[in-house]
């Protein structure tokens, strides 16, 4: 349904820098990379909804209130790594790593923004015994 995603940002270094770990950690490839903007995906498979980074043409990138990007993680302790990453590289904790119990599913999920103060949500259905958090 979603073709794909784009977030602003203000130094397209610095949101490399956050998002380049992330993406390689959910096993996404780099697709493109210009002067403006950034994209990750798979490359051999446009099924798959791309994210994308870039600078704004209308000028300084701000972040959407309310406005989120969920990505779908395969278990627990993989939505703890992110976290950790996030944070490693420049993020804020929007939300620890935990069960939300509230959520049909309860499901298991952490928050963050990255360093232009959009925010992300890492999101697990599955069970995994080993997550540290929670």
């Amino acid at each position: 349904m979603i073709l794909y995603t784009t977030v602003g940002t203000d130094d397209m270094t610095r949101s490399l820098r956050f998002y380049e770990p992330l993406f390689s950690e959910m096993g996404l490839e780099r697709c493109f990379l210009d002067d403006m903007s950034a994209s990750w995906g798979r490359k051999d498979d446009l099924s798959v909804s791309r994210f994308s980074i870039g600078y704004p043409f209308q000028g300084q990138a701000t972040a959407g209130n309310g406005t989120m990007t969920a990505f779908r993680i395969d278990t627990p302790a993989n939505v703890d790594r992110l976290h950790a990453i996030a944070l490693a590289k420049g993020g804020s904790d929007d939300g620890a790593p935990g069960y939300r119990t509230r959520y049909d599913g309860g499901p298991y999920a952490a928050y963050v923004r990255d360093p232009d103060g959009n925010k992300l949500a890492f999101i697990s259905y599955g069970a995994d015994a080993d997550s540290t958090a929670g």
